[in-house]
């Protein structure tokens, strides 16, 4: 084989995967479907009632202290998904607002099971994008707001998301 065809040869199985990828790119031959389930937000910091949870990811719901049937279901979701992560579940702290100031049923402060409640600052509220009674939110260990789930929620969709998260971070 002359020096020459080699060479062309060397730079083409070389060249290949950079061509490849581009092609890929600029004419979309894939769906562009990302693979988390949660919707990413741009990072924000929340202060206040998270103060005491720093170092650990957090779930963020927000609620009335009456605390209705959604309020419970998405109560119930964090729990699952929290216990769903195995021995990472350490890593993972809930904290339910309490957005009106009143005092949540026995009953459901039973159910908690180790959750945190705190009663919010109007700016922290207002800080949460969306309408936070409609979301489910996750806080990373540096106190940054940055990823939301909808209320009715799948949980096996979140817990997959959250192990990717623990897998591949080393906070918290």
């Amino acid at each position: 084989m002359r020096p020459g065809l080699k060479f062309g040869a060397v730079f083409a199985v070389c060249a290949a995967p950079f061509v490849l990828g581009w092609l890929a790119y600029e004419y979309r031959w894939f769906s562009g479907q990302p693979s988390n389930y949660g919707e990413l937000i741009k990072p924000r910091p929340i202060d206040g009632a998270l103060a005491t949870l720093r170092g650990k990811w957090v779930l963020l719901t927000a609620d009335a202290a009456a605390c209705s049937a959604a309020c419970e279901r998405k109560l119930y979701i964090v729990r699952q998904v929290r216990k769903g992560q195995g021995k990472d579940a350490e890593r993972i702290e809930r904290l339910w607002l309490v957005t009106d100031g009143g005092k949540p049923r026995a009953e459901v402060i039973a159910a908690l099971e180790g959750a945190h409640l705190a009663t919010p600052s109007a700016p922290l509220l207002q800080s949460l994008p969306g309408a936070p009674l409609e979301h489910i939110y996750l806080v990373d260990p540096l106190g940054n707001l940055m990823m939301r789930f909808p209320a009715e929620a799948d949980p096996a969709r979140m817990i997959r998301d959250l192990q990717r998260l623990l897998k591949y971070s080393s906070f918290g």
